[in-house]
């Protein structure tokens, strides 16, 4: 699973293979009559490796090696306990509703893993396609969801050959059907996307955008230095490539570091400059990320902290922002929070969990959210704001392309990690958000790599890692919604719906079959 894993390995094809071997210690389990617990244990440790094979880079961000230890014990114990309900209904209910069953709570799961308290989609199976979206053109339909249906059901075919020819003792030969269905069901959907893929047109709305990349360290630079030297980073670095053509500048996440209140923006050293400097370019906008709070007499959430002088309260917010020559700033604030760096899950039932948070960006604690997905509007076009982590989350962006998001801006800071694969994975992941809404991805990076990707996913231009850079170029709008756009997670929604019906099913045999046996 790891192997396959973008960039941990980014040997895709093994996706198709990996489960087999816990399918068959499982299957050993079951007619043995051996204890559930037994599949617990061996699926326990299945999926910490995987989350720990994949994810490894995440313990190089400072401060977080505790952090990221029981990242991977306990979303490995979460994956565990979904497999263990599948044992559960292959033993109470059937063989072939338990496998049946695999399908609904795994894909259930990972629905689930975008809502929660305890949200960390980033190793979700259908994301392993994120380095080939040529394809997986299909989740334009789909989502990343139909990906880990697709991965699931050719496994479980495999499973099947393997368990015939070792538990069954039939010839491998018998095995032919089944076989070339496996096959099929790998390269029949992989050859329509290609076609697809090979034969896409792009919808045509140009407009000319600069993306920056400034590479500030974030650790020893960003929040410590002088905002407006920080600042003149990317100014400069964009002011070589403006034309008289160019309809927005984009700069990353946090590109203002040094906190401020969004009520009070004209007192903003740090505004009011880049505000001058958009007045001097004469034409484009200027969108990108920043630290901001807000000032409330009572609080609004979790998230809101007492002032120290005992006069109301605050809440402060990763935001995004944009600047225009003739009319105040909009802000948005990102939503989908990064697990014990912005958000403390089930803060609000134990607030003392707050205090477990870890500091990064310069804040620490739970940071404030928005009611629900929004869009921001520039010269005449409109766009979704995506910070950071949020790119991950495929319902997310559909739903704010609904709202009319013609693009899609990614600002991020992904320097946390070094040169580890966690900047490449989450670049990768982009391009699945290009091809489930049909809308070009842009990315500013502060650290990291800084892109733009096109309607099918493809990477039209790139940046180098740990490198100043600022680059001109056309992308198209596009308005007209995909399937998925319309319609958000399908498979998702209908999946868990039948992951809780599967589940009191199996708890209700269970217990008719305890009743008997006492």
């Amino acid at each position: 699973m790891s192997v396959a894993f973008p960039y941990t390995g980014s040997l895709f094809p093994l996706v198709f293979i990996a489960w087999v071997p816990l399918l068959l210690v499982e299957h050993n389990i079951y007619r043995e009559k051996y204890r559930s617990t037994k599949v617990l244990l061996h699926a326990y440790i299945t999926f910490v490796i995987y989350n720990l094979g994949s994810t490894y880079w995440i313990f190089f961000a400072k401060g977080g090696e505790t952090g990221a230890i029981m990242a991977y014990l306990l979303n490995g114990l979460l994956m565990a306990i979904v497999f263990l309900f599948f044992h559960w209904t292959k033993r109470y209910v059937g063989q072939k509703e338990g496998y049946i069953g695999l399908l609904f709570y795994w894909i259930g799961f990972e629905y689930f893993h975008y809502h929660w308290e305890l949200s960390w989609p980033w190793i979700n199976v259908g994301n392993t396609f994120s380095i080939i979206p040529e394809i997986v053109q299909w989740y334009a339909y789909t989502g990343v969801l139909g990906g880990t249906l697709w991965v699931l059901l050719v496994n479980l075919l495999f499973f099947k050959i393997i368990s015939n020819v070792i538990f069954g003792r039939e010839s491998f030969k018998i095995q032919t059907p089944l076989i070339y269905l496996s096959v099929g069901l790998i390269f029949v959907p992989s050859l329509i996307s290609w076609w697809s893929y090979s034969t896409f047109e792009e919808k045509k709305n140009p407009i000319e955008i600069v993306v920056t990349q400034p590479n500030i360290d974030p650790y020893n630079e960003k929040f410590t230095g002088d905002v407006i030297a920080q600042l003149d980073k990317f100014v400069l670095e964009a002011e070589k490539h403006i034309t008289e053509n160019t309809s927005i500048v984009v700069a990353p996440e946090t590109a203002i570091s040094t906190p401020f209140d969004e009520d009070k923006y004209e007192t903003t050293k740090a505004y009011n400059y880049l505000k001058s400097k958009v007045k001097e370019w004469d034409g484009p906008d200027l969108y990108l990320g920043a630290s901001t709070y807000k000032i409330f007499d009572s609080g609004r959430s979790r998230a809101s902290k007492e002032l120290s002088s005992g006069r109301g309260f605050y809440e402060s917010y990763n935001s995004s922002m944009i600047i225009s020559e003739n009319r105040p700033p909009s802000f948005v604030h990102k939503s989908k929070l990064v697990l014990g760096v912005e958000k403390i899950p089930y803060s609000h039932i134990f607030p003392f969990l707050e205090e477990l948070s870890i500091e990064n960006g310069g804040t620490s604690g739970t940071l404030g959210v928005e009611d629900e997905p929004k869009v921001l509007t520039a010269k005449g076009f409109t766009f979704a704001p995506i910070v950071c982590y949020e790119s991950v989350y495929g319902g997310f962006i559909a739903e704010q392309c609904r709202k009319g998001a013609e693009v899609i801006f990614v600002v991020t800071n992904d320097g946390w990690w070094g040169d580890s694969p966690g900047y490449k994975q989450h670049a990768s992941f982009s391009r699945l958000r290009a091809v489930e809404t049909g809308r070009y991805v842009v990315r500013s990076a502060n650290t990291g790599t800084s892109s733009v990707i096109n309607q099918k996913g493809e990477v039209v231009h790139a940046t180098d890692y740990w490198v100043r850079d600022a680059f001109k170029a056309t992308i198209h709008l596009n308005n007209t919604p995909t399937f998925y756009v319309t319609y958000g997670d399908v498979i998702g929604r209908s999946f868990a719906f039948v992951f809780f019906l599967l589940l009191v099913l199996t708890a209700v045999r269970y217990l008719r079959t305890f009743g008997k046996s006492f």
